[in-house]
């Protein structure tokens, strides 16, 4: 069944529709997503690919291609490096009578590459960062022709200058990521636990909240954040913080107040990753029945975020040997979490600890200290 030419009508409502759709996504791999949507849908082709530059591997490469897994080339090489080394677009009938397709993905695949639509696009300052590529026309005339350049042009003079905005995005998200990750090792170095307690805290979150039916990119925000749940004591000292012995009353409150140490550090800011590290920080000491700290909340006061690092947090501790302790065996991990449901931790978050505690333990083994 070939399909029909769109009209001018079609063509706008696609157009209306994918522009709103990625004017508002933030996410660049949606917006990838968006962008191969709204090619192959406007110049009806079977597939469409966006292919991004990669500088420090000298690259160019695809997350986003319908029926494939991503693709890395040479920089430079096939029909998409041509365009995007020339600035030109290019159209061709039969890929195969073309020296430059590279025929290896077909081969790999069984799909058989025919017509082939190539448009580089560019950023803001007329800079080309990626191209578009649609394969195999799905019309009776079954090759692209100069309508579909128009198109598939008005397509990337759009989508690359919105890509570039989200890119930006992304990379000041990145940069958070890298900073508040970097952090969370510090305040965990100050206690002598290795960088993998904050990764192993931040993989079990992850799961936890995953299993709670969380959205996945709410999981995302706080994989990323609680690595920054102990930050609150790089301003404890050393003979208290790493003292082998009981603590007194008055080294145990200056224990405790890391937590409100932290979110004074981190309260301040707007940005959606650090308002949830100050939440981590101020909250996963908190107990489901009030008898926690600092503020002594209780039940479905305590935020999301918060029961749910509690639970990841001290499955470490007791999982891990410390200064002051040996490691647990489960058997008596398990108990703990089974008497303190409903007491210390959410009984939902625990209900879930133990539904997938084989995730947890092979985590555990996976980021295990070296000595």
């Amino acid at each position: 069944m070939f399909k029909e030419e769109l009209s001018p009508e079609q063509l706008l409502k696609i157009i209306f529709e994918y522009t709103a759709k990625i004017a508002s996504e933030t996410e660049l791999k949606r917006v990838l997503v968006l962008m191969a949507n709204m090619g192959r849908e406007m110049i009806l082709s079977d597939r469409c690919t966006v292919w991004l530059i990669d500088d420090v591997h000298s690259e160019l490469y695809t997350t986003v291609a319908h029926g494939v897994d991503e693709i890395r080339i040479p920089y430079g090489t096939g029909l998409v490096g041509s365009a995007i080394t020339t600035g030109e677009s290019i159209i061709i009938k039969d890929a195969y009578h073309d020296p430059r397709h590279n025929a290896d993905n077909d081969r790999k695949t069984g799909y058989h590459t025919k017509s082939i639509i190539t448009v580089p696009f560019r950023n803001n300052d007329g800079e080309i960062i990626g191209a578009y590529q649609a394969v195999n026309k799905l019309t009776e005339i079954d090759y692209f022709t100069e309508r579909d350049l128009e198109m598939l042009t008005l397509a990337a003079s759009y989508a690359g200058k919105s890509l570039e905005s989200v890119m930006l995005h992304q990379e000041i998200v990145d940069t958070q990521r890298e900073i508040i990750s970097t952090m969370g090792e510090i305040g965990e170095i100050r206690s002598k636990e290795t960088g993998n307690h904050v990764k192993r805290v931040a993989e079990y979150s992850y799961v936890l909240a995953l299993g709670l039916g969380m959205d996945p990119a709410e999981a995302e925000v706080l994989r990323t954040v609680s690595p920054m749940h102990d930050i609150g004591k790089v301003a404890i000292p050393d003979a208290v913080l790493n003292k082998p012995g009981k603590l007194t009353d008055e080294e145990y409150d200056l224990i405790k107040s890391h937590t409100q140490i932290g979110y004074q550090l981190l309260k301040g800011s707007k940005r959606k990753l650090l308002s949830a590290a100050a939440i981590v920080a101020e909250q996963h000491h908190e107990k489901w029945d009030g008898n926690g700290y600092p503020n002594g909340r209780k039940g479905e006061e305590i935020h999301i975020f918060g029961r749910i690092t509690a639970v990841a947090d001290v499955f470490d501790a007791l999982s891990a040997e410390r200064v002051y302790k040996a490691a647990w065996p489960l058997e008596r991990i398990e108990a703990l979490f089974r008497e303190e449901r409903g007491r210390h931790f959410d009984p939902k978050v625990v209900d879930v600890f133990f539904r997938e505690l084989p995730k947890l333990l092979e985590i555990r083994d996976r980021l295990t200290d070296v000595e």
